[in-house]
């Protein structure tokens, strides 16, 4: 794939000082266009040590407007991000709607580097850029373009560029100092990255190799690249527009997982009373182990309105000492959030090492409130449940506890606290025109519940569905299952 890359092309200079003005100005009006189509442009430049990966996002920032652009370099991580899953430090910077991120370096690296001094096998390394592939086809999907650059030297070049800053100490600073045996490996990086390259080829976020032996050459290849590919993006929103789906009902669950939750069950004062104790102290001892071994934790309530989630979450959080945890309770998305996949306010939001993150409703509503109230296209929520798949298989490879409880309460019960809340004036602010439509809407929820929990329950991470018709036995059934899980993963 790189010997198309080693043809020794170049750009005099009264060719290429012709030729930018023009590319300048078609860049620019490009990125005027690209404000209002709301699309998010990722630029990924990467390739060979020495090939001018700094210089070409030096040119970028030059021949675009740089207000519009959110330069990202991924050197060395820091503590912040190694307390977090290793696709944190991307997700929290992806560009939104209307912008372009540069991202000198990526989530290619690490993978790379890697393999490259032998921690990772072939087997491995395939299972990284499978995730990596995975995870640009859900930004395309999204709507993001993905320009992705490697920009190529051949073995004599790279090294002839070294022996040239050697020998000059005022050019030292421009490699880094991890980069000086280079040609040493550059057979060995060229292999590793090349399986890369072919492994993440796809029509969604094609490679474009990049010969990078003539600077010139080079960046007039680099703004073209990126020129024809706005170009492209923008034609196809223009002549293809927001893709409309009919809204669609879902059909009655026949038998729901929901139907299996036994609300019969209950506990009485003094049985609660002493189980509350014993589980929150328990609770508290190990969320301190967790502390001390770093193991984060990120609690998930969902439910029916009504259903007691507010109240389950004060008896949890009642057992933490509050330096551990912080709630995130999840409304309407914000303009900034909705510039962005829907997934990035979540990631954003993951705890540190020993820390906790209690989500009061999540990004299931993807799924259930988007789906059933139109806010999210077919195409949109069907796809949900394999990124929500994806997403908390990463938090639990990460060594997070994970635990999702779903909330059930009877039809009957609901509309008996509904009428309670309107009748009691501390409660009254608890009860929204919202709950409601929602109500009236039950058996579509519901049947939305059962396809949403046979998909999303995972050995990795299941949902615990949590009988609440008593909030007493419903409080005592999260909190031991948090123990639980906490105990397994210490």
């Amino acid at each position: 794939m790189f010997e198309a890359a080693e043809l020794g092309r170049s750009v005099s200079k009264e060719d290429y000082e012709a030729k930018v003005p023009k590319l300048r100005a078609g860049l620019l009006e490009a990125q005027f266009r690209l404000r209002s189509s709301k699309l998010p442009v990722i630029i990924i430049v990467t390739g060979a040590d020495g090939a001018g990966k700094g210089d070409v996002v030096h040119r970028l920032n030059e021949w675009l407007d740089p207000r519009g652009i959110d330069t990202q370099a991924f050197w060395l991580t820091s503590d912040e991000e190694s307390e977090r899953p290793p696709y944190w430090r991307f997700w929290r910077v992806l560009p939104a709607r209307g912008r372009i991120g540069v991202f000198f370096g990526s989530w290619y690296t690490r993978p790379i580097v890697r393999r490259l001094a032998g921690k990772l096998k072939n087997r491995e390394l395939d299972a990284e850029l499978d995730r990596i592939a995975g995870f640009e086809r859900m930004l395309a999907e999204d709507g993001a373009v993905i320009i992705k650059l490697w920009l190529h030297l051949s073995v004599e070049e790279q090294a002839r560029r070294f022996r040239d800053v050697e020998k000059n100490p005022e050019k030292h600073w421009r490699i880094l100092p991890t980069d000086w045996h280079s040609p040493k490996l550059h057979s060995r990086f060229r292999e590793i990255s090349e399986r890369a390259v072919r492994h993440t080829d796809s029509a969604v976020a094609p490679w474009q190799v990049v010969e990078a032996g003539d600077d010139r050459y080079r960046d007039l290849t680099v703004g073209q690249i990126v020129l024809s590919a706005l170009r492209a993006a923008l034609k196809q929103k223009v002549m293809h527009g927001p893709k409309v789906t009919a809204k669609r009902t879902p059909r009655a669950a026949g038998v729901s997982v929901l139907d299996r939750v036994d609300l019969s069950q209950a506990l009485a004062e003094d049985d609660y009373a002493r189980k509350l104790e014993k589980y929150q102290t328990k609770l508290n001892r190990l969320t301190w182990a967790a502390y001390e071994k770093r193991r984060s934790m990120v609690l998930v309530f969902e439910g029916w309105d009504a259903a007691g989630k507010g109240s389950s979450i004060r008896r949890v959080t009642e057992a933490i000492d509050p330096r551990l945890f912080r709630i995130f309770p999840v409304a309407s998305p914000t303009d900034e959030e909705r510039a962005h996949h829907y997934l990035w306010r979540f990631w954003r939001h993951l705890p540190r090492a020993g820390m906790i993150r209690i989500y009061d409703r999540s990004w299931y509503g993807r799924v259930l409130v988007e789906r059933i109230e139109g806010y999210a296209r077919e195409d949109e929520w069907k796809r949900a449940y394999h990124e929500i798949n994806d997403f908390e298989e990463q938090l639990v490879e990460d060594g997070m506890v994970l635990g999702k409880f779903w909330l059930h309460i009877s039809k009957e019960e609901q509309l008996r606290r509904f009428k309670q809340r309107e009748e009691v004036s501390f409660k009254r602010y608890k009860i929204t025109p919202d709950d409601w439509r929602n109500r009236a809407k039950w058996d579509q929820y519901s049947a939305a519940v059962n396809e949403m929990v046979r998909r999303t329950s995972t050995k990795s991470a299941p949902w615990t569905l949590v009988a609440g018709n008593d909030k007493k036995f419903a409080r005592i059934q999260i909190l031991k299952t948090i123990c639980k899980s906490l105990e397994e993963a210490l």
